[in-house]
């Protein structure tokens, strides 16, 4: 038996934190297995690939250097996700990565605002999408006012924890932006 087969043998067992802790603790004896394990998250095949997923994210936590090569990668294949965990899981592994190279930066800005202003995506998936937002707008600053619009036009349709974040955000905007407007 090969070793992507028995880390999907192990994924199958349950869908639990004890059982995602046991198979990232695997991989943080065996880094050569994230290759495989990445594969199996990629493929995008419910309900593994959701278990992968939370594995992956969990592994690149502690290794970000696992996933560094796969950052790219991990934008595209956003278009490609329809269950909640895996858009979550994987926009937290970007709202944490270095940013994508330049060229790979207007597919994460255009899944970040359709998910941003989505009202069928989830809170966590909407709260990581402005997480990355923001960082892009600090590179990219006319993005800065887009963002804050976009937070303020969903702000009274979320969740309590999307309203939280939101406020703490556009109070970053707000002072960046007018900032922005007394210098320039």
């Amino acid at each position: 038996m090969n070793s992507q087969n028995t880390l999907i043998d192990l994924l199958l067992i349950e869908t639990s934190r004890r059982n995602t802790d046991f198979v990232a603790e695997i991989i943080f004896q065996k880094p050569e297995l994230f290759e495989d394990l990445f594969s199996i998250f990629a493929s995008n095949t419910e309900p593994i690939s959701r278990r992968a997923a939370w594995v992956v994210d969990t592994v690149s936590e502690t290794f970000p250097e696992l996933i560094a090569a796969h950052l790219d990668d991990l934008v595209y294949m956003q278009s490609k996700f329809s269950h909640d965990a895996m858009k979550r899981h994987s926009m937290r592994i970007l709202a944490r990565s270095p940013l994508p190279a330049d060229e790979h930066l207007g597919e994460l800005i255009r899944i970040g605002f359709e998910w941003l202003l989505s009202p069928y995506e989830a809170t966590a998936t909407k709260i990581q999408c402005m997480e990355i937002l923001y960082r892009i707008s600090q590179i990219e600053p006319d993005l800065k006012k887009e963002l804050a619009d976009s937070i303020e036009w969903r702000l009274n349709e979320e969740t309590a924890g999307f309203k939280n974040r939101g406020q703490k955000m556009l109070k970053k905007l707000y002072i960046e932006i007018g900032n922005n407007l007394n210098t320039g």
